[in-house]
């Protein structure tokens, strides 16, 4: 989603909603794939970031392990979601399902959705290197 679009979704009177994993519920954590945990925040009238929701999923509808549709996560109609890393196989889930993804190495959940809503970038994340080999027990996401 691009910052035209962000500013788009605000000025058309519909909510930007965003997650981000957190899996302490305090900072920005990574794999997103395996986070359980999510922090919500929307955009108040004034375009800023208002939590609104958290969600702490059993370990089975992990992203990783949950390939359905129905996931809690794209009921909660997420424009976005923030983490310190992804892999490709959650971030095209994510695009089939209209969610950009940011990667970030910020750890402030409520600063990384700030500037997001002020159409600022954020810190670049560093590389996903999660690497699950070609030997037993490797597979593929989804």
């Amino acid at each position: 989603m691009t910052n035209r679009s962000v500013f788009a979704v605000l000025n058309t009177g519909k909510s930007m909603r965003i997650a981000v994993t957190s899996q302490n519920f305090r900072t920005i954590t990574g794999h997103a794939g395996k986070s359980r945990r999510f922090i919500v925040y929307e955009a108040n009238a004034d375009g800023n970031p208002t939590e609104v929701d958290r969600l702490d999923l059993p370990m089975e509808l992990s992203l990783h392990d949950y390939h359905g549709d129905d996931h809690p996560l794209f009921e909660l109609k997420l424009n976005g979601i923030v983490t310190q890393g992804a892999g490709t196989g959650f971030l095209q889930r994510m695009a089939r399902h209209g969610i950009q993804v940011y990667t970030t190495s910020a750890t402030d959940p409520l600063q990384a959705v700030s500037a997001i809503l002020a159409g600022q970038p954020l810190p670049a994340a560093a590389p996903h290197t999660h690497d699950h080999g070609a030997g037993e027990g490797a597979h593929h996401h989804d």
